[in-house]
């Protein structure tokens, strides 16, 4: 497929039926806006409008202020290169958000990534994550280490969304062969499962660096690849950072669109 026909889908079967927020999550439809949040400790929200803001975008925007405030959360609208108004970044960022790192919606058949060679260096190895918490903490640690995320997004609620909901997540971690447990984790990433849409979104992939340029990241892609085909899943979908963008396309898959997340603090 095309890129334009790789977008096309992913528009039609996530964004406009909302098929990709976080299992567990409350998940809204206000009016053009699709949102979706958790409340309780380490609570926030998401939201979009993959169909414009209509008439009167500022009300909109000031309408979905208004409901997190409420609610004492943080939350971030993310928005794509083709959405509606062309000057939505300007306007959320007049009404008080902050503009974070854009990334690439990278879209791709799976297929195309499995014609990929996956191998490791013999001193590593690579495994799922069955539900040990020690090694949910120290894949909390690794992304800490990378972009000083804190610990309990990941640890608490990667281990939650995985025990709560194993059929729609999978998580799997690269360690020295010799340390196994007892080293860090080297790289970590996990696959979400989107059922009735034909997709499954990859998340993480970060590595030390001093294990990088080794095949680590290929090799941990090609294995969740597997996984997806193993479920009947015909499309993958990353939101890549500029490190990742060009190892991804070199592995097969389509730099579709930009997305650019706002955020709004409290």
């Amino acid at each position: 497929m095309t890129p334009d026909e790789l977008l096309e889908v992913f528009h039609r079967r996530i964004r406009l039926p909302d098929a990709d927020t976080i299992p567990g999550w409350k998940q809204e439809l206000d009016g053009l806006v699709h949102r979706s949040y958790f409340e309780g400790e380490g609570g926030g929200g998401f939201v979009e409008a993959p169909r414009g803001l209509g008439d009167d975008p500022d009300a909109v925007i000031a309408g979905q202020i208004e409901f997190f405030r409420e609610r004492g959360l943080e939350f971030e609208w993310k928005t794509y290169g083709y959405d509606e108004p062309a000057d939505l970044g300007e306007r959320l960022i007049g009404a008080g958000f902050v503009v974070a790192d854009p990334e690439t919606l990278i879209l791709g058949e799976v297929d195309a990534i499995l014609a990929r060679p996956g191998a490791l260096p013999s001193k590593v190895r690579m495994r799922d994550v069955e539900g040990d918490p020690a090694d949910f903490h120290r894949i909390a640690v690794l992304m800490d280490t990378l972009w000083h995320s804190g610990l309990e997004g990941i640890e608490e609620r990667l281990a939650a969304e995985h025990r709560m909901f194993p059929d729609r997540l999978s998580v799997a971690l690269i360690e020295d062969a010799l340390r196994g447990p007892e080293g860090p984790a080297l790289t970590a990433a996990w696959i979400r499962f989107h059922p009735g849409t034909g997709f499954a979104s990859l998340w993480g992939g970060g590595t030390l660096p001093e294990w990088r340029r080794q095949g680590l990241y290929s090799a941990i892609l090609v294995h969740r690849a597997k996984i997806a085909k193993a479920r009947g899943y015909e499309f993958l979908r990353v939101d890549a950072s500029e490190d990742s963008r060009p190892i991804l396309q070199k592995l097969g898959l389509h730099a579709v669109a930009t997305t650019t997340p706002y955020e709004w603090k409290l």
